[in-house]
């Protein structure tokens, strides 16, 4: 069940010819692989081209028509290696993925596939996920297609580009026989936009005939002598075929302007950006028309050294606008010059900054560095960019409020009668320095009264009680060595848990834990999703465990689906599936490989339990891996599965009853102990009421989905008697709705009661 159903948006793949078709950039990179004939599609989601999978999910009845086949891959690996068709048939295939992440994952696969060469068109579309609005650590792709000689499209970020990059990466595929990479930064991804349609076309070769009368060539295949020969046919052959057709079709683009002895090169996917930035030094308008000649480079590897000379021929200076390190573009055009003994000054990271995304602010103020020493006459005064500077004088209210990030408020009150020591409470100076780096970086002004707001899991996942089990574990048992793992449980990295010592990859957490799989005292302990699980973990770590006897335990968060991609089904998943094979259980997986000690919950949410199956794990005296299925759907798509179920009910008239949990004022001690241990955003902090308690007592929002787990851990695991439970009844019968009547009337006398006991409380308060 994926975050989003594009059902009604992909019908508009049928589109007539000629049409205008309208939508956002994964629709549109969908209509133009049909429109170019591509008879494979394969691929492993993740941001931000999650969509893009979901789409040929939801698509699946248009594909059929067309003689497409399309199939969620096990990874970045399967899903390169399915572009071995495109090797020796010519059928276009493409794939997608999340980079750079995927690409190393698929790395093994791609070198194969650019040693050997394709037939048919093969498009590798990435995610190119860099930036502030990045989930993973900061590279690009512009270094492994250099190390494999294969082409990276980074077209202008419209819809008329983006479309025009698909048709022209199968065509410069199958021109130089190179798989091509076309990279999508996440505003492409999602920018919406129009474009003309073309005919979907069906594939002119299909599978089926592949199988029926298959080829082969052995000077395709990577084994010596055909492996050394690769190289060079990349070199003498290919490149050179690449860079007439980048040429002749002018892939790249250049745009005059009237001051023409400076220039700017840039890669096509920062064009908007740069354009706005120009707007904001007065050196464009409204319409992107700039007063700087721009050479656009769609095209981000090869470089070709003609349109560079060209463009560079009687200019002063040129500005080369490439976002992080190093500097591969810089350092090419030097030396294409260079090589040419011409001498235009060429700038670039003197005057950019040297790594992180270029936003239009960073690429406003580089561009005015520019202009004042090249073109100061023709610097204008700056439109303002930013947001005018914040006062840092905070009122006492509001500080108690904002100092708190969700999960880790008691940090700052923790009281004296606590049961949890502070190292649990407090929040690391480094934690809290990472969680606000982008904030100092995007809008400094702001970090002096915005408070750090690291990521954290959502209201009622059922990953945070494992975490509070372990948290309470670790009390009794002492601190493990924790490897965390790439997904949602990652998050306990971050307050209020701070478990987890490494992360090395999508499904390692195990096989980064063998590294420690030595005898001592203490069992190390390494986390895995159950994504992670049939991605990489299941031979890489659970397998690799079991062939090394290692002693330590594993526990696989097993919430049904690959939660943090998106909520796609994955062979674990309960759901009924029409186009794919789901309900496999990891349990018969793991014992399948040789795991003897396996225990499964079926209810994250019970804490008590989950803690005494992590004791058990910890200090049994069984050896070998010890496997923890904890077992909970993930609560994000639940509620997508559930509130459109019970919005039905109760436009039926049929009896609902919804479940809400609050905190009573009264009762509520402050100890705060359930905010430490489950650090859930629906969990905040309020005023008693009463004058004689000033500290502040927990309270529950409405945006609480009651799941009773911050209830359930307070005061170490024990219920805390200030939670408590409503029924909220939609379309009660008339019993009820008497019964209620009742309530409201002896609820109303005690309040009255109340009431006048703290007004007199507070007359004795000003007295005293």
């Amino acid at each position: 069940m994926a975050e989003r159903s594009f059902a009604t948006e992909v019908q508009q793949l049928r589109a007539e010819p000629g049409s205008v078709f309208r939508g956002e950039g994964i629709l549109a990179v969908t209509k133009a692989l049909l429109e170019c004939g591509v008879g494979d599609v394969a691929g492993y989601q993740g941001s931000p081209i999650s969509h893009l999978m979901d789409v040929f999910s939801d698509a699946q009845p248009i594909l059929e028509e067309l003689g497409v086949h399309f199939e969620p891959s096990a990874s970045e690996a399967t899903a390169a290696a399915t572009l071995s068709a495109s090797v020796m048939y010519p059928i276009r295939g493409a794939v997608t993925w999340k980079s750079t992440v995927g690409t190393n994952v698929a790395s093994d696969a791609l070198a194969n596939l650019a040693s050997g060469g394709v037939t048919g068109g093969a498009l590798i579309i990435l995610g190119e996920d860099y930036g502030e609005g990045s989930s993973i650590m900061q590279e690009r792709s512009h270094a492994f297609a250099m190390k494999s000689q294969i082409w990276l499209l980074d077209p202008r970020p419209n819809l008329p580009a983006i479309v025009k990059a698909v048709h022209d990466g199968f065509e410069l595929s199958e021109a130089s026989r190179t798989p091509v990479m076309l990279e999508l930064r996440v505003r492409s991804c999602h920018v919406h936009g129009s474009f003309v349609t073309q005919p979907n076309l069906r594939p002119p070769f299909t599978l089926r005939e592949a199988l029926e009368s298959p080829v082969r060539d052995t000077s395709r295949i990577v084994l010596p002598p055909a492996s050394y020969l690769h190289e060079h046919e990349k070199i003498l052959d290919r490149w050179p075929a690449a860079v007439r057709f980048i040429e002749e079709r002018g892939l790249n683009e250049f745009f005059d302007g009237d001051i023409e002895d400076i220039g700017i090169i840039m890669l096509g996917g920062l064009y908007n950006n740069v354009i706005r930035a120009l707007m904001a030094n007065d050196m464009a308008d409204l319409y992107g028309k700039s007063r700087i000649p721009l050479y656009v480079m769609n095209v981000a590897y090869p470089l070709i050294d003609s349109e560079v000379l060209r463009f560079c021929e009687g200019k002063k200076a040129v500005l080369v606008i490439e976002e992080g390190q190093p500097e591969y573009h810089e350092q090419s055009i030097h030396t294409i010059l260079g090589r040419a003994q011409v001498r235009t000054t060429i700038h670039g990271k003197d005057m950019l900054a040297m790594a992180g995304e270029y936003t239009v602010a960073e690429l406003k103020r580089g561009l005015a560095a520019f202009l004042e020493r090249y073109r100061p006459a023709a610097l204008a005064k700056a439109v303002p960019m930013g947001m005018p500077a914040m006062p840092a004088r905070r009122e006492p209210a509001a500080a108690l409020a904002s100092d708190f990030g969700a999960g880790t408020r008691a940090a700052a009150i923790t009281p004296a009668r606590s049961p949890m020591p502070t190292r649990l409470a407090v929040t690391s100076p480094a934690a809290a320095a990472a969680a606000s780096a982008s904030m100092r970086l995007a809008a400094p002004e702001l970090a002096a009264v915005v408070p750090a707001r690291p990521p954290g899991f959502c209201i009622g996942c059922p990953e945070r009680p494992i975490f509070s089990a372990m948290t309470l574990v670790q009390e009794e048992l002492g601190l493990h060595h924790i490897s965390a793992d790439i997904g949602c449980h990652l998050f306990a990295a971050m307050p209020p848990f701070h478990l987890g010592a490494s992360t090395m990859g999508y499904g390692l957490g195990a096989s980064s834990a063998s590294a420690l799989n030595v005898a001592a005292g203490k069992r190390s302990i390494a986390m895995m999703g159950d994504g992670g699980f049939w991605h990489n973990g299941l031979a890489s770590g659970i397998g690799n465990a079991v062939f090394n006897k290692a002693d330590g335990v594993i526990v696989i968060v097993d919430n049904n689906y690959s939660a943090a991609t998106g909520g796609q089904d994955i062979l674990s998943s309960r759901a009924d599936n029409e186009n794919r094979s789901t309900k496999h259980p990891i349990e018969a997986a793991v014992r399948g490989v040789g795991v003897e000690w396996v225990r499964k919950l079926d209810n994250t949410y019970d804490v008590n339990a989950m803690q005494a199956i992590l004791h058990e794990a910890l200090t049994t005296d069984f050896k070998g891996p010890k496997i923890i299925i904890a077992q909970s759907e993930c609560m994000l798509n639940k509620q997508r599965r559930v509130k459109p179920q019970i919005a039905a009910a109760i436009k039926r008239g049929e009896r609902v009853v919804k479940e809400k949990f609050g905190v009573d004022a009264a009762v509520c001690s402050g100890d705060h102990a359930c905010m430490r241990l489950s650090g859930c955003p629906s969990l905040t902090l309020a005023n008693s009421g009463d004058p004689l308690k000033p500290d502040p007592v927990a309270q529950v929002d409405d945006s609480c989905v009651a799941c009773g787990h911050c209830g359930e851990v307070a005061d170490a695991a024990v219920l805390c008697p200030s939670f408590y439970r409503i029924d909220w009844i939609r379309n009660p019968s008339s019993w009820e709705k008497r019964v209620d009547r009742w309530r409201r009337k002896a609820v109303g006398w005690f309040q009255t009661r109340q009431r006048r006991a703290l007004q007199q409380r507070a007359l004795y308060a000003e007295v005293e």
